[in-house]
């Protein structure tokens, strides 16, 4: 628990400051998430973490909504309700450990703060024992992923290249991509 409280705190610090510094022209941009542009982006991450604040509570799913800019107090909020021990007891809705469920939002985290450096020309800087962390977890998941739609064709990657890069690579993404 302690250690994985550590890497969803650090994986989120680098996305947070990058929402913070998103101006109002940078919305409409496109992200790598062909269905996403920086906007519609935002509002997912909001359900992200509103969602892992429903799990950790046990209360129930919520429905994604518009986009409000409230990431970083709902990813605040979020990290809060983790930090108690039942929130990783039980299953959860994905059918899985809370425990094991909890690296979906690690890797919600990394990959999307990608995103949206990405999309917004931004640099990226992630905690290298998270990304690892979420690389392992997803590379596991990857098949699973795939068939629900959350992630793209692998798309291929040195295997000497960055862990970084490596993740986005198994959740579909191109890390050499521009806008």
């Amino acid at each position: 628990m302690d250690d994985m409280l550590k890497h969803l705190t650090s994986a989120s610090q680098p996305t947070v400051a990058l929402v913070r510094d998103l101006g109002e022209e940078e919305l409409a941009l496109p992200t790598p998430c062909a269905d996403y542009d920086v906007r519609r982006l935002l509002a997912h991450l909001e359900w992200v973490a509103e969602t892992f604040e429903a799990m950790a509570d046990k209360a129930p799913r919520p429905e994604q909504g518009d986009y409000t800019g409230d990431f970083p107090e709902r990813m605040g909020r979020t990290l809060t309700a983790w930090t108690e021990p039942g929130a990783w007891e039980g299953e959860s809705p994905y059918g899985m450990p809370m425990s094991a469920t909890v690296n979906l939002l690690l890797v919600d985290l990394i990959v999307h703060g990608w995103d949206l450096a990405a999309a917004t020309g931004r640099p990226y800087r992630q905690d290298e024992e998270a990304v690892e962390k979420a690389l392992a977890f997803t590379e596991r998941m990857a098949p699973m992923g795939r068939e629900k739609g959350a992630f793209g064709e692998e798309v291929e990657v040195p295997g000497d290249a960055p862990a970084l890069d490596r993740l986005l690579g198994v959740t579909g993404r191109n890390p050499a991509w521009t806008p």
